[in-house]
């Protein structure tokens, strides 16, 4: 019997896409100021989980001091325009700018270390920025902050435009960890995250990849921080360099899974509605829940896996209790 031909399949990936990528425009169209706000940190949380993914899910370099770089993007964009008089877009360009070149000048010395005392090493480096930003009164306005007008328009239609901009932003974060992950560049990442030893041996300079990737990494986050800060119209240290920006972001990583491209935005999805719906219900537990929460993520999921390797080995583990099932039938 002559075989059939197989079926081709149609492209559901791309197509479910650009579906959601429809459903989000639409509904900040249609949603009230409350469900636009909520959805927009939504984006901000995934951009941040994203840029994290870079040095962290490929690289397998954890660095839970991202947050300077959030940091550092909102007072360079606030500087520029306070004091420079440069518009949004050219005061965004300056904070990716201040956020690569600190990442370069930072990750050579820093790069040195492994483990836990990268990990610590990124936590003091944050401190160290947010305690300069704090006394630096002159530029930065110390603990007093800066504040920044918003562009013209009423607040829905402001609602709105930020809506939209995060969301651009969230999916080019996507797109630039998707590009990633098919580049040598990527591979050459994925290399020194097994193992550095054997990656420098077939002649990876691991310096080189780790570098580019936190700067890549850094570049993300200084865009959020900048586009936050012009959200907020106001800024000041203790929110710009706040270390529950990085925690958010590790944990929707974890969540989503290192090194997924889709994982950390359906898990920032997750987690940010979760976090509201028990901000709105529990409010004297609020804290308490979301911290059981995100200890039953680190201990329940096995880190080592991305989304779709999760999936597959839930399927897999059904898979083989139902044989077992089967098989104990008499």
């Amino acid at each position: 019997m002559p075989r059939s031909k197989p079926e081709r399949r149609a492209p559901i990936g791309p197509l479910a896409v650009a579906v959601l990528f429809v459903m989000l425009i639409a509904a900040g169209l249609v949603l009230n100021g409350y469900w636009q706000r909520t959805l927009t940190e939504v984006f901000l949380v995934a951009t941040i989980a994203q840029s994290i993914n870079i040095i962290a899910g490929f690289t397998g370099y954890a660095a839970f001091g991202q947050v300077v770089f959030f940091g550092l993007g909102n007072y360079t964009l606030a500087i520029a325009m306070t004091s420079l008089h440069a518009p949004f877009l050219a005061g965004a360009a300056m904070g990716s700018v201040v956020c690569a070149g600190f990442a370069m000048v930072c990750g050579v010395p820093l790069f040195r270390l492994k483990g836990h005392y990268f990990a610590i090493a990124t936590l003091g480096l944050n401190e160290a920025v947010k305690a300069v930003v704090n006394n630096w009164s002159s530029l930065t306005g110390g603990g007093s902050g800066i504040s920044l007008s918003l562009p013209a328009g009423n607040d829905r239609g402001n609602a709105q435009v930020f809506y939209g901009a995060f969301l651009m932003l969230m999916w080019a974060s996507i797109a630039m960890v998707w590009l990633l992950g098919r580049t040598r560049f990527g591979y050459a990442c994925r290399a020194i995250r097994a193992d550095e030893d054997a990656a420098a041996s077939t002649g990876v300079n691991p310096l080189f990849y780790k570098t580019g990737a936190w700067m890549v990494s850094a570049v993300l986050a200084g865009l959020a921080g900048s586009l936050y800060a012009y959200w907020q119209s106001y800024i000041e240290p203790g929110v710009a360099f706040d270390m529950d920006i990085s925690v958010k972001g590790f944990v929707v990583l974890l969540l989503g899974g290192a090194g997924s491209v889709f994982g950390p935005i359906v898990a920032a999805f997750v987690f940010q509605i979760v976090s509201t719906v028990t901000w709105g219900h529990l409010l004297t537990f609020h804290l308490g829940t979301m911290g059981i929460l995100i200890m039953l993520t680190v201990l329940l999921l096995p880190q080592r896996y991305t989304w779709s390797e999760r999936r597959r080995a839930v399927v897999a583990g059904l898979q083989s209790a139902r044989q077992r099932l089967v098989g104990a039938r008499p």
